[in-house]
């Protein structure tokens, strides 16, 4: 049975560099079917997505199915993906959306708005913002994060849906990160716009499957990107820049082989960080450091194959941490609450938990 408990603390070990350091995890929301993201509301609720199309509200030990939702193509990867707040909630109760939307031949990512009841029992102005172009027919690779900038405009992440010369290809968005505005303008300082043949969405291109994203303290978008075989990505994203799959990458075909044309090309850009043998990231945050000062900056991330949250050091962008618990199930999203505290989403135990360093 699905429900809303509040129990006492389990405890973790984070194991970093040189010491050992003890977190509580305490598990918020159980009997979930596939979650995929989660966001706290300003008045104490839980918005939390499952990839088969609902949208559920948790607030003082009620369950709620939202009512509203756009209605998704829940085939592969695709469904009802990323849900975030913008800063303005609580004046606003505007919710944001990512999800595999049902095209001809096939689906594309798309970004919707809504506005949340105060009962948190529907979706009100129901209205997409962003369509992708194309798409394609295939379940594989939708991304899809969407991350509100300090500016108010939005980010979203779109994976190459299977088809890697795409990636590569402006004319459609499959691999790249768009950028629209609240209402899904294009906003004028866009890189591409007035370019024949690209689309104006673009901000960046050249990406495999960004499943994480976040910013940094000083504003920057980061993203985890899935690699091939081996070839998991930390990127720090630029104005208009090409992140270069399927030209370069770290990873190699399944079935064996070199990707394009090795791992370095001029005119395209280096990760960050890359993890070989994958993790299969999901889910990124950078951490203010408010309830513990020496993670201030520092990244977390998912890992869907190994069941752990990585730590990067800040300063060097390096895996420093593993935090690998029976809660860390495959992690698929990971947020930090107002309070400090860090939310994530196991896939594998259908729970949000919530950490405290």
């Amino acid at each position: 049975m699905k429900q809303w408990i509040l129990t006492a603390s389990v405890y973790a070990l984070l194991t970093v560099t040189s010491a050992k350091a003890q977190t509580s995890i305490t598990p918020m929301i159980t009997g979930l079917d596939q979650p995929w993201g989660v966001a706290i509301t300003s008045d104490g609720g839980v918005l939390v997505t499952e990839r088969d199309g609902e949208l559920l509200y948790f607030k003082d030990g009620e369950r709620t199915k939202v009512r509203g939702v756009p209605r998704v193509a829940a085939r592969g990867q695709g469904g009802l993906l990323d849900v975030t707040l913008p800063r303005d909630f609580a004046q606003t109760r505007d919710v944001f959306l990512t999800y595999s939307k049902p095209q001809r031949g096939g689906s594309g990512t798309a970004l919707a708005t809504g506005t949340l009841s105060k009962d948190g029992k529907r979706l009100s102005n129901v209205r997409d913002l962003f369509e992708s172009e194309i798409g394609g027919s295939t379940g594989r690779h939708f991304g899809s994060r969407v991350v509100e900038a300090k500016d108010g405009t939005l980010f979203v992440t779109i994976g190459d849906r299977g088809d890697r010369p795409s990636a590569q290809d402006r004319a459609n968005h499959n691999g790249s990160i768009i950028r629209v505005t609240r209402d899904g303008k294009v906003p004028a300082n866009n890189p591409f716009v007035g370019q024949s043949g690209v689309q104006p969405e673009i901000w960046s291109f050249g990406h495999r499957n960004p499943q994480g994203a976040g910013l940094d303290l000083n504003g920057n978008l980061w993203t985890a990107e899935h690699g091939a075989k081996g070839g998991d990505e930390i990127n720090f994203i630029k104005k208009g820049a090409n992140f270069g799959w399927p030209v370069i990458s770290y990873g190699q075909h399944y079935r064996g082989g070199q990707i394009g044309e090795g791992t370095k090309k001029a005119g395209l850009e280096q990760p960050e960080h890359f993890w070989d043998p994958s993790i299969a990231p999901s889910g990124l945050l950078v951490y203010s450091g408010k309830l513990k000062p020496e993670w201030t900056g520092d990244i977390f991330v998912g890992s869907l194959k190994f069941d752990y949250i990585a730590r990067l050091d800040s300063n060097f962008v390096r895996e420093t941490g593993q935090i690998k618990t029976d809660e860390t199930e495959r992690v698929r999203d990971i947020i930090e609450a107002p309070d400090g505290s860090i939310w994530f989403i196991s896939v594998g135990n259908g729970a949000v938990y919530r950490m405290i360093p």
